[in-house]
């Protein structure tokens, strides 16, 4: 009886450290199970994070050890045609209908590949022109038409039952804007572009880029309209006080050969105000340096320099654009600008570029022809006053 009642508690101590046992078995395989789903599911990450490193690293890979570049074909073919004179690769090419339309000017052309054209636009924008702040439009003829509604309609009072009386009716004028033919003529020695080492694209993109942003610089402010786009400063200039439409109305200094902050805000607030939010001021450098020195009354400079980089020089809170074809101060001249160029100035111009490759008329150079057509003009003349450095 004894031995029975001092067995029984043994057995049960026996049960309790198995079912023990196992629960920590259980639990064991159990962590070790999860361990191995998450081990599993951090490789596969590691993988896609690999794969996502190696494709993100092919885009900063040199141009050379890239092994597939989607516009390698045009490339090839473009630069097989600049070095040679070879055209086959560039008949071959699946070019679209309208790039080798009638409608472009001059024939035996091929239009620059991609790349090349769009370095040389890129050049282009950033130059210190009339483009960067004038209305820019693509078009596909040989001109562009503004149509500019410059009078108002007429208005009268009336009671309710009288009769109603007709007013006056707006007038709307047409600016034609033609476009001209922009051409570069640049030159390289035959043993130059046998040079594998010599980058053909950026040394043409370059020398064209150069040449036109000068050209059209200086066109946009000084141009004739005789095959050039007119610039604005060519319009006949009228004291602001007797304005008329046609022309561009000035505000004088008062003094000749110089200018006082006085005579930049009568400037300023000769622009109607329909305008000014949209101001820019036009100077070259020689006009910025005698106004950078300029002071309020309270000795405060009127001209503050941009606080971001690439941020224009604000004068009386205005941007400043710095064209260094604007006249130098002196007496009697249109050295200052200011206004609404966006409203004020059209530039117009068929979005391509060709190059024609001539490799006789200058040997042992070759030539290369590039064409572009561009033109501009004044299509809002009261976007846009002068100040002449003047007594009248």
């Amino acid at each position: 009886m004894n031995v029975t009642e001092s067995s029984a508690p043994a057995g049960e101590r026996l049960t309790l450290v198995h079912e023990v046992k196992q629960a920590v078995e259980g639990f064991v395989n159990d962590f070790s199970n999860f361990r191995g789903e998450v081990e599993k599911k951090m490789q596969e990450q590691e993988k896609r994070m690999t794969m996502m490193d190696r494709k993100s690293m092919v885009a900063n890979r040199p141009q050379l050890a890239a092994a597939v570049v989607q516009d390698a074909p045009h490339q090839k073919a473009f630069d097989a045609y600049v070095r040679t004179g070879d055209d086959d690769a560039m008949r071959g090419l699946d070019m679209e209908a309208k790039s080798m339309s009638t409608a472009v000017n001059s024939d035996g052309g091929y239009l620059v590949d991609p790349k090349t054209a769009e370095m040389v636009n890129s050049v282009l924008r950033n130059a210190a022109s009339i483009r960067s702040i004038a209305s820019v439009v693509h078009v596909e003829a040989t001109s562009y038409d503004v149509l500019i509604d410059h009078t108002d309609i007429g208005a009268g009072w009336a009671t309710e039952t009288d009769p109603s009386t007709e007013t006056s009716t707006p007038s709307i004028d047409r600016i034609t804007v033609p476009l001209h033919e922009l051409s570069a003529l640049p030159k390289a020695s035959q043993r130059l572009l046998d040079d594998v080492a010599f980058d053909i694209e950026s040394w043409l993109a370059g020398r064209i880029a150069d040449k036109f942003a000068r050209a059209e610089a200086a066109a946009f402010i000084n141009g004739d309209g005789v095959d050039k786009p007119t610039g604005f400063l060519t319009h006949t200039a009228v004291d602001n006080d007797v304005w008329a439409w046609g022309n561009l109305g000035y505000v004088p200094s008062g003094t000749a050969g110089a200018v006082d902050g006085d005579d930049i805000v009568d400037l300023v607030y000769a622009l109607g105000a329909e305008y000014r939010a949209n101001g820019t001021f036009v100077m070259n450098s020689k006009m910025a340096g005698q106004i950078r020195k300029l002071k309020d009354a309270d000795g405060r400079f009127l001209w503050s320099d941009g606080l971001a980089s690439g941020e224009p020089a604000r004068l009386m809170g205005y941007p400043v654009l710095i064209a260094e074809d604007m006249p130098d101060p002196a007496t009697d001249s249109f050295s200052l600008a200011f206004g609404d160029f966006g409203a004020g100035y059209t530039v117009a111009e068929r979005p391509d570029l060709r190059v024609l490759r001539d490799p006789f008329s200058a040997k042992p150079h070759v030539l290369f022809y590039a064409t572009k057509r561009v033109g501009g003009d004044v299509s809002d003349f009261a976007a846009i006053k002068l100040l002449k450095l003047g007594t009248a």
